[in-house]
This record gives C-alpha cells, structure tokens and sequence, in this order.
C-alpha cells in the first residue's frame, strides 16, 4: 500500500530530469502534483501526459531565483489544494569550471539557484508546513556536497551549504520532515551547462556510468512514504562502484 494517495506534492525544476521523473512516479503512486519550472511548454505538456495516464498535476511557471515567484507557486499549490504536504527542491545547476576560469557570472548563478532557491522554498513553505502542524522538505543535494574534484569547488560549495540549511532546519522543527536526497552521476540535463571546454569533456567521460533519473524519483518516494514519525534523514544514491 501507498502512503502517498491524496498527498499534495510541488515539484521545483519539474521540466526535465530528476524533476520530471519524480513527478510521473509520485502520480503514478497516487499523489497530485504541483509543478514549477521556467520551461512551461514542457510543464503544460507533463502535466497533460500524468493526467491522460490517470495521475493529477497542474503547473505554474516558476523561476527560483525569485522570492516572489517561489512564494506565489506555494501559495498556488496551497489554495488550488487546500494543504501542501511535501515541498520537493529539484531545481539546479552545475556548470562545473577550475576557479582560475574565473567564470563569476556563473558561480552566482549557481549560488541564486542552487541554495537561494532551496532558501526560498524553505521560506514559502514552512509557515504552511507550520500551520497545517506537518510537512516535509526534500532537499536535492549531490554527492558533490560530500566530497569536491577540480572543477567543482563552487558547486560542490552550494551542495554542502544545501544539506547543511537541511539539517539546521530539521533540527529546528519537530513537526516538519526534512530529507536530502544526494544523487551521483545522473543521466539529465545539469552537464549542459558547463561552458569549459576541458571540464565539460572529463564530466562526459565521467557520465558513461551514470543512474537512470527514476532512480531518483524512487529514493524521492521512499523517503515521502514513510510513516509520519520516521523522517528519512539523507539518501546518497549512485552508480555501482562510482568515485
């Protein structure tokens, strides 16, 4: 039995990838889903595939970078729904680069997105999550946010910081579930991003052994499905034998 039916459930990043992955499997196991991303057309048209499969979603367009944006797509989710029950922070970027590239446009893009993005979400939700007397934060980390290569240092620098807001938030609040969920190579679009040349052709190489998104999506379930006294705390999940 599934303990995600009736569950109301807002996806960030949902257009591709883990996001979009996640959302079919929580519909399929019976949750209405939420889901934001910039990318509309790919929403409009992931939200039409889950409900001619029998699932329930609705979208609104959401960019991460804004207080305000992030706070109206909650606030959607909320009244369209009545209650939130989980919150799922997906949205990311990884533009992987040596520091002496000096590629600084893109060291504050990832800081905006990868951990003001997750703040924003926190800041959103935790006053439903406060009110209804119960929720959950899940938090998409990365292995980088254990360990650091060359070329990762700023990005693996916003990952430690998601998963350190993580646990400073789980310890704060007894009533609010938080997981972070912490992926190795995943097949998706994050390496798009990168503009070095030599990094982009070692993270390809690095890629050839890389998870499935739904392998995610299923870590992503398990951690909602649990009782609502047990919170999953983080799952690091990656390829067999993976660095």
């Amino acid at each position: 039995m599934s303990d995600l039916k009736g569950k109301i459930i807002a996806v960030t990043g949902a257009s591709s990838g883990i996001g979009e992955a996640t959302a079919r499997l929580l519909a399929q196991r019976g949750a209405t889903l939420f889901l934001g991303a910039r990318r509309t057309d790919r929403l409009e048209k992931l939200a039409v595939e889950i409900r001619d499969a029998g699932g329930k979603a609705e979208f609104q367009a959401l960019d991460v970078t804004s207080r305000n944006s992030v706070r109206d797509f909650v606030r959607a989710a909320t009244e369209r729904f009545g209650k939130l029950d989980a919150l799922v922070n997906n949205a990311g970027l990884m533009p992987l680069s040596p520091l002496a590239a000096l590629k600084v446009d893109e060291w504050d893009r990832m800081i905006d997105v990868n951990i003001k993005g997750v703040l924003y979400g926190i800041a959103a939700a935790l006053p439903v999550f406060q009110r209804q007397g119960a929720g959950h934060v899940i938090n998409v980390a990365s292995v980088a946010g254990h360990q650091i290569w060359p070329t990762s240092a700023v990005y693996s620098g916003t990952k430690f910081a998601v998963r350190a807001i993580s646990e400073g938030l789980r310890q704060e609040h007894k009533d609010v579930r938080v997981t972070i969920i912490s992926p190795g190579a995943v097949e998706s679009e994050l390496a798009e991003t990168i503009t070095h040349a030599e990094t982009a052709a070692w993270v390809n190489e690095f890629r050839k052994n890389s998870l499935k998104s739904d392998a995610i999506a299923r870590a992503i379930a398990y951690a909602i499905e649990q009782p609502a006294d047990v919170d999953v705390n983080e799952i690091v999940i990656r390829p067999i034998a993976a660095p």
